[in-house]
């Protein structure tokens, strides 16, 4: 098929392909979304033709293909929507009490077998070596992912939503990975498609030691990060011609933060292990992205793919923690003022690509400075709690800069 012809026979199919991220990539993702919305005429982001969603970019995929706007969406990160479920942060992070009980009762057995080896071969290995067997009493996921399954089938059993990817106006699929086997799992696809949704994202957020697997169809079902960041790929290969990609998942560059003087020398290291190990990860997977990105031209002639994804010296997101309303707020307006800037800096890219496939770049929304996430949603006074907050961290930066 010539690149002409693919460009007709895709013409007007959409995608939306969205990483994972944990809790703060969910609510990137949101308020990138809504700038999305906002300045793209002619995109539906509740009517497109194929949905992929990986791990917390499942969450949101998922209820995006049920009807709920972005704009509920980022209304619902900072105070309860009338009639719907409360998004709680908290159910990402209840302990997995069950796991860590049975594991903690194997204690007693794995020290008794250490010390009887010890004994029965005292010169086979030292007592150090014997304990490494206490490894198997480790917890396969730190956190219980059952709330967040009730949590989705509350919301998508109200309204005239749906758990069932058959029953959905428009395709949705969900990626999780099959541990046994080391593949993917295309939850949503034929084969696939009768386990429930809320199933199958709990499936693809169970993030290997945070979260245990999910036990599908007798196989145990994990992240789908594990395998790729995005895979844009399935909706290419559903042939949609232009695919919207949102990845929250970037390192940051701390060294660039220090020089400015932004950021303390010390300020990754102070974190503690959680924050050594994020960036590690997001090291390792934004890299893969930008081999997979690199191929997709090749692979899919006349398909156009667009990806958006945080800045490394938005340190707002890599620094705040979403428990509490007010850190959630600044997340969400962090990714909407940052995918207006990649949509104005990129217009003469984008605004082609986009008008191919029946959208136009509004450009009196791009260039208008006084646009406010939170007005454009119906929450005015959330704009001048963001103006509060931010003179209060100016405050806060200058006292500090006085200590230092």
């Amino acid at each position: 098929m010539s690149r002409r012809t693919a460009r007709l026979t895709q013409r007007g199919r959409i995608g939306l392909a969205l990483a994972g991220g944990g809790p703060e990539g969910a609510v990137y993702e949101i308020g990138a979304l809504r700038a999305l919305e906002e300045a793209l005429e002619g995109l539906d982001l509740n009517a497109l033709h194929t949905y992929v969603g990986v791990s917390a970019g499942a969450f949101i995929a998922s209820a995006l293909a049920n009807g709920i706007t972005a704009s509920q969406l980022a209304r619902a990160l900072v105070k309860p929507e009338p009639g719907e479920h409360p998004f709680v942060p908290e159910n990402f992070f209840t302990p997995a009490y069950r796991e860590l009980a049975r594991r903690g009762l194997m204690l007693p057995r794995l020290v008794a077998d250490a010390l009887l080896q010890l004994t029965k071969r005292p010169g086979d290995q030292t007592l150090a070596q014997s304990l490494t067997r206490l490894a198997d009493a480790l917890p396969i996921g730190i956190f219980d992912n059952e709330p967040i399954r009730r949590y989705l089938e509350k919301i998508y059993s109200i309204k005239g939503r749906t758990d069932d990817f058959r029953k959905l106006a428009h395709q949705l699929i969900v990626i999780a990975t099959d541990l046994e086997a080391g593949k993917a799992v295309r939850f949503g696809e034929t084969g696939h498609d009768h386990v429930p949704i809320s199933r199958a994202v709990q499936a693809s957020t169970a993030f290997p030691g945070l979260y245990p697997p999910v036990t599908i169809d007798g196989r145990q079902c994990a992240d789908g990060v594990l395998l790729k960041t995005l895979h844009a790929s399935v909706a290419l290969d559903h042939g949609v011609g232009l695919v919207l990609c949102v990845n929250p998942l970037v390192p940051t560059d701390t060294a660039a933060g220090i020089a400015r003087g932004v950021l303390r020398p010390d300020a990754l290291i102070r974190r503690g292990l959680p924050a050594v190990l994020s960036q590690t990860f997001r090291t390792m997977v934004h890299s893969r992205l930008e081999v997979g990105m690199a191929a997709y031209e090749t692979r899919y002639p006349g398909a156009d793919v667009l990806l958006f994804e945080p800045e490394t010296d938005e340190y707002q997101m890599f620094f705040t923690r979403i428990f509490s309303f007010s850190s959630r707020r600044t997340v969400c307006q962090v990714a909407y003022a940052a995918t207006r800037r990649e949509l104005r800096r990129r217009r003469g890219t984008m605004g082609p690509a986009l008008a191919r496939h029946g959208i136009r770049l509004r450009d009196d929304v791009l260039d208008d400075d006084t646009r406010d996430l939170w007005s454009g949603v119906g929450l005015p006074g959330e704009a001048r709690a963001g103006t509060s907050e931010r003179f209060t961290q100016a405050v806060a930066g200058l006292e500090d800069a006085v200590r230092r």
